[in-house]
């Protein structure tokens, strides 16, 4: 015999309350009083009634579903992030719906089937997302709050919560230039929109006030630890070592611990003797004794908390840059 479903309203008339009072019971953020839903929870349980979301969504206009659309999985900064998002959003009784973004699924179809899915907010945690495909999809016009996760933009309509870029690099270039080293090198992941001013444009305007104008940059493409490990290769084959950077610096750590495995194991160069390095993220392995990565840690716990924040508001907040720290190890 097929079981028959406890409704809300078998619920309301135990608990001598509406069925609209059974929902918003239900409902992490619902206005009702802390005695009101303790007695819609009791006659709920007693009767085995569990809330058929479907309909909650429907009655209130919410999914609480929060889409995440992400492209890159080689790097190792996003797991972290992700993990902390995920927990934060089911603190606000509200599930991350992941959204791979690859050959398969374009940018703008991946918008598309996110705002389909009627979720309550989107966070384009993604490296190749273009602002044209935003203008093009009229972001900010179709009622669904959207922000951008650990990247800059350049649209006022859209919020991005980030590391403080600016900030960052500086305090990274300043110690280095403490140290000593005056020839540095800069190796960058995918190709940054030209309207932004990059992690690596910081780190050369720095090093030409100081009189340093040429600042060899390194291109890997992506973000993935053998393409850091291509990148270091080529260039430590075409420079003669006399004319070769003294220090390093890469946009993230999966980028320079490729970089650095090449110069120790292929070119036997001794870090930091014959070649620093600095990375950016402070991932779990850069703290391994094998790489001791001198790198940038990015403020994880209060990027998350501004983002749902951002979400709670309707995505109408201006962008926030927050100040990060450096991790000081052996490599630099």
């Amino acid at each position: 015999m097929k079981a028959t479903r406890v409704t809300a309203a078998a619920v309301a008339h135990l608990a001598e309350v509406s069925k609209w009072t059974v929902i918003r019971a239900f409902d992490p953020s619902g206005s009702i009083s802390d005695e009101t839903r303790r007695k819609v929870r009791q006659a709920a349980d007693k009767l085995g009634y569990r809330p058929n979301l479907l309909a909650r969504s429907l009655a209130t206009n919410r999914t609480n579903q929060v889409a995440v659309l992400i492209d890159d999985f080689a790097n190792l900064h996003k797991l972290p992030l992700l993990e902390k998002l995920s927990l934060a959003l089911q603190a606000k009784g509200k599930v991350l719906m992941l959204i791979n973004i690859n050959r398969d699924l374009e940018q703008n179809d991946a918008l598309i089937h996110a705002y389909q899915r009627q979720v309550d907010g989107i966070i384009l945690f993604a490296n190749s997302f273009q602002d044209a495909i935003l203008k093009r999809a009229r972001v900010g016009k179709l009622g669904t709050p959207l922000l951008i996760l650990a990247r800059e933009t350049t649209l006022d309509s859209v919020p991005s919560i980030t590391a403080d870029t600016q900030a960052s690099i500086a305090g990274i270039c300043e110690y280095l230039w403490s140290r000593g080293y005056r020839r540095p090198g800069f190796m960058t992941g995918p190709v940054a929109q030209e309207s932004l001013v990059s992690r690596c444009e910081h780190f050369r305007g720095f090093w030409a006030r100081h009189g340093i104008a040429d600042v060899p940059v390194l291109g890997a493409g992506t973000y993935d630890r053998g393409d850091g490990e291509a990148a270091m290769r080529h260039f430590l084959a075409m420079s003669k070592p006399g004319a070769r950077i003294d220090v390093l610096m890469c946009e993230n750590d999966n980028l320079a611990l490729g970089a650095m495995d090449t110069a120790r194991y292929e070119f036997g160069l001794r870090v930091p003797q014959n070649l620093a390095f600095v990375g950016y993220d402070n991932i779990d392995m850069a703290a391994a004794p094998s790489y001791a990565l001198t790198t940038y840690e990015q403020p994880l716990d209060a990027m998350v908390a501004a983002a749902i924040e951002v979400l709670a508001e309707g995505g109408k907040r201006r962008s926030v840059s927050i100040a990060g720290r450096l991790v000081i190890r052996r490599s630099a």
